[in-house]
């Protein structure tokens, strides 16, 4: 709808008349809606003063808006909302329905100011003797107001304030109807209504109610569907078609009875609609990450969040989670759509969701840390046999206390013993079974004795750096442990990041090297891929970029790569891990994805877990396999870290790597025109969208305001662009 020259120029000259007249028209006004004002006690000159002086910039802020998570390549992967909104410009909805909505709201609101004179000296008859409203003669510009300031209400007292049948709350509305008659042309005001005005069902919005409702943009609504949506908002429960469809109904025909009375249909037309049935294709809301498709990915995700609106502070953390909610934000991941796709196909194809043996799996992007992939085989819930538990993530992303990593771990063994100078040749005998002696930790304290075995997987024998680990020799390892000390192969760990689940220091016991320590697979994928990156550790990152509704980029944590062991001792490690899959290795059965991966096995003690970690030149990934309920309570007997994990592993890491995309820049858009952005993203093998809500810019209008993601998205990946509306409030 565009407003005329002839109209905007009467509606600055009335809003300017308004303004003009300050106190005067404040008391008078309070006068016309207050006629028991004298009996409470205030008199007309200081109702004036305080009409005038009211505070109403808090009216400016939005009102909550839903955060939506993104994967790497533009698709939607979750959303987060207290109230349900789906914002659009005026511009997209339907004619008939903004005809429909003013019809039954405010008939003449681009014929008046904020307050509708007529209307309102109609309801004052009825108010007078009361001294409460009983009739409301509100404008539209009045109910925006008053949605607006309920949005923003935070606790339950401000909540019953803007909603108490008081003259008081009458007189603060206008005062910020005022505010708004002043600041934003009747469009932007009729379009911001159309945004909050609630709808029942959950449903904030002709948008959301659209969906809601009918499953269909506000674009397409029909005349008849315009009249049950607007006939809604004066009674949202009470009307609601879907409790209640013969009320809603009724109210239905009472819309259309208005609309021909102004002449908008004949009365042919209402008589032939009000005999027609409703006809809802509902459509259930839901959002947060049990409705993903990648649930657990977006658990990491919300925890990423929450530290992040928290500030790392857990006392802010509610105050955080209730930020998420009505915050707007926009919300890029590292995720790989299609790999995560894959990968929990390789898991659903080798593991059932309904036993209480599960697969956990990560998958991390080497050279930047990214998560391209968190999965698990179960299903999220909260009935058994679903779980709410992150099984592949730590205890701080919504994980347990972890799994033992089993013979993966001896890896950090390797690399300090290479950083220490060994040569690869380095050998000892070791027998199926030895006690090792003389341990100490990192305080110089003498360790018991340790008495290790091998398992079948092994021989005993002499073993050099390379066969005893292709062989996974636990004596072997042991005597190297020894030879190396524990300390230097535990904060060999520390440097690639490792850490226990439950958020703990490394224990710093003889056994770690077979690892005993409980971890998650986030951190030990993220510390594989430091070592196939030529010993360049970069830590876990999920998170891209996170913009407000106005297009400002939030500072993320610096994730900076570190080099934490020399090129040539990781290359070592990578070519010693790649004889894992040669045919004397533990891995020789195991099916590899390319020709350069390499990696190592891992089955824990007592067959409490078994465990694979594995890698190529671009991604790393790891996979674990216990029963849940405790891995040393109910063992996975005969299964190894070359069986079901390893399994998983080749076949998830060859779905991701037949999809796997490299980011690409984003190109510089800012103050170019939507088709000269929209080329520019096709040239750089982009795709673009134009989001449905306008930003706050001083860039003229129509020009790009800012784009999303604005630094890097996957080739082929969506940008989503946000075009400015020339400034106006």
């Amino acid at each position: 709808m565009v407003e005329s020259g002839d109209r905007r120029e009467s509606r600055r000259h009335l809003a300017g008349r308004l303004a003009a007249a300050g106190a005067t028209a404040g008391g008078l006004l309070a006068m016309l809606l207050l006629p028991g004002l004298l009996m409470v006690g205030l008199g007309a000159k200081k109702m004036a003063s305080d009409f005038q002086n009211m505070d109403v910039q808090k009216i400016t802020q939005s009102p909550p808006v839903r955060s939506t998570m993104y994967a790497a390549d533009g698709h939607e992967i979750a959303a987060f909302f207290d109230e349900y909104r789906r914002p659009v410009r005026l511009d997209q909805v339907s004619p008939i329905m903004q005809k429909t909505i003013l019809a039954v709201e405010d008939a003449r609101f681009y014929e008046h100011g904020a307050l509708d004179l007529k209307g309102t000296m109609r309801a004052l008859m009825r108010n007078t003797s009361t001294g409460e409203i009983r009739e409301g003669g509100s404008s539209l510009t009045q109910q925006y107001a008053k949605n607006l300031l309920l949005a923003n209400a935070r606790t339950e007292a401000e909540k019953q304030r803007v909603t108490a049948p008081t003259v008081f709350r009458k007189i603060r509305e206008l005062r910020h109807a005022l505010h708004l008659e002043q600041t934003m042309s009747k469009d932007r005001i009729f379009e911001g209504y159309l945004n909050i005005a609630y709808f029942g069902a959950g449903a904030y919005g002709v948008q959301a109610a659209s969906l809601r409702y009918f499953g269909k943009p506000a674009s397409q609504l029909t005349l008849p569907e315009s009249a049950l949506l607007a006939g809604i908002t004066k009674n949202p429960y009470a009307y609601d078609p879907i409790l209640h469809p013969q009320a809603a109904r009724e109210r239905r025909d009472t819309v259309l009875t208005r609309m021909a009375e102004l002449k908008l249909i004949t009365a042919q037309e209402k008589g032939q609609l009000s005999a027609a049935p409703l006809r809802l294709k509902p459509r259930p809301i839901r959002g947060g990450c049990s409705i993903s498709k990648a649930p657990f990915y977006c658990m990491y995700v919300r925890s990423e969040m929450v530290k992040l609106l928290s500030k790392g502070d857990p006392k802010k953390a509610r105050e955080a989670n209730a930020q998420l909610q009505r915050g707007g934000y926009q919300i890029r991941t590292t995720l790989d759509w299609k790999g995560q796709q894959g990968v929990q196909r390789a898991l659903s194809a080798r593991t059932s969701h309904d036993s209480a043996k599960v697969a956990a799996q990560a998958l991390v992007e080497v050279g930047t840390g990214h998560l391209k992939t968190l999965a698990t085989s179960k299903r999220f819930g909260f009935k058994k046999p679903r779980t709410t538990l992150n099984l592949a993530a730590d205890m701080e992303h919504g994980g347990g206390v972890g799994v033992s990593a089993g013979s993966t771990f001896k890896i950090f063994t390797l690399l300090a013993a290479l950083e220490k100078g060994l040569p690869v040749k380095t050998s000892f005998h070791a027998p199926g079974s030895t006690t090792v002696s003389g341990y100490r930790d990192c305080k110089d304290r003498l360790l018991p004795p340790w008495n290790v075995k091998n398992s079948h997987e092994s021989e005993s024998g002499k073993f050099d750096l390379r066969t005893g680990t292709a062989q996974s020799v636990n004596t072997f390892y042991a005597k190297l442990q020894h030879k190396i000390g524990i300390c230097s192969a535990v904060k060999m760990a520390h440097r690639f990041g490792m850490k226990r689940a439950d958020g703990g220091p490394l224990q710093e016991v003889p056994s770690q090297v077979l690892g005993s320590n409980e971890i998650d697979m986030v951190h030990l994928a993220a510390a594989y891929a430091g070592i196939a990156n030529h010993g360049v550790y970069c830590p876990p990152v999920a998170l891209l970029e996170v913009t407000d509704p106005n297009g400002r980029k939030l500072a993320l944590p610096k994730n900076e790569c570190k080099q934490v062991v020399a090129r040539h001792t990781a290359d070592t490690t990578y070519d010693i891990m790649r004889s894992v899959f040669e045919s004397k290795g533990t891995a020789a059965s195991v099916g590899k994805p390319s020709g350069s991966v390499a990696g190592k096995t891992g089955t824990c003690e007592n067959f409490s877990c078994a465990v694979f970690a594995g890698i190529s030149r671009n991604l790393s990934a790891a996979v674990a396999y216990w029963d849940y309920r405790g891995g040393f309570k109910y063992p996975v007997y005969g299964v190894y870290g070359a069986g079901i994990p390893a399994d998983i592993w080749s076949s998830g890491l060859s779905a991701v790597h037949r999809t796997y995309q490299p980011l690409v820049t984003v190109p510089e858009l800012r103050r170019t025109s939507l088709g000269t952005a929209m080329t520019v993203l096709r040239q750089a093998g982009l795709n673009g969208v134009v989001s449905t809500t306008p930003v706050t810019s001083d860039l003229p209008r129509g020009s790009v305001a800012h784009v999303s993601p604005s630094t890097h998205s996957e080739r082929g990946g969506t940008v989503t662009i946000f075009l400015s509306n020339g400034g106006s409030g």
